[in-house]
């Protein structure tokens, strides 16, 4: 027996018709959801959080019990950076590397879209972080990332100075 994304009890002939209308098995299409989240390395509450429902109902889908409407499907592809048809299996996979991190993912095609100058400046920035955390790997330890903005903040703040005459 299936239920539908609201909890109503759905008949087998209807997700039978659905699977037959559709050509695709829910079943199949639970194994490609679990597999892409977990090739994000997302958790289900995660995913849920990202595409603003409840966990609890995501669960289902990974189980084949429910299925999503269309306008969740479509979030879950825009997450997950798959097309429909590569989220319901009726397209293979793409090979193209994608940002696992949703919030990055935006803001890197926000950031694809900067004139060449602000790219190149961003791409420093980026380096940095990459070249600071693969050195405090290799020493075993993390920088005290709040220490450091600290002691910046306090460098950087003009040190003020007395109007009245001494």
């Amino acid at each position: 027996m299936c239920f539908s994304e609201s909890g109503k009890k759905m008949t087998h002939k209807i997700t039978s018709i659905f699977c037959l209308h559709t050509g695709l098995d829910m079943s199949d299409f639970a194994e490609r959801l679990r597999l892409l989240r977990e090739s994000r390395q997302l958790t289900q509450t995660r995913l849920a959080e990202l595409i603003e429902v409840d966990p609890r109902a995501y669960n289902r889908w990974e189980r084949g019990t429910i299925a999503p409407h269309l306008d969740t499907l479509i979030r879950i592809a825009d997450v997950l950076q798959v097309s429909l048809d590569e989220l319901v299996g009726r397209k293979p996979l793409s090979t193209e590397s994608r940002i696992r991190n949703h919030s990055l993912n935006s803001l890197w095609q926000q950031a694809d879209t900067l004139p060449d100058q602000e790219q190149q400046a961003l791409i420093l920035v980026i380096d940095s972080f990459v070249k600071k955390s693969m050195v405090e790997k290799a020493v075993g330890r993390p920088a005290n990332v709040t220490k450091r903005a600290a002691t910046l903040a306090t460098a950087r703040t003009p040190k003020r100075t007395s109007l009245a005459p001494a």
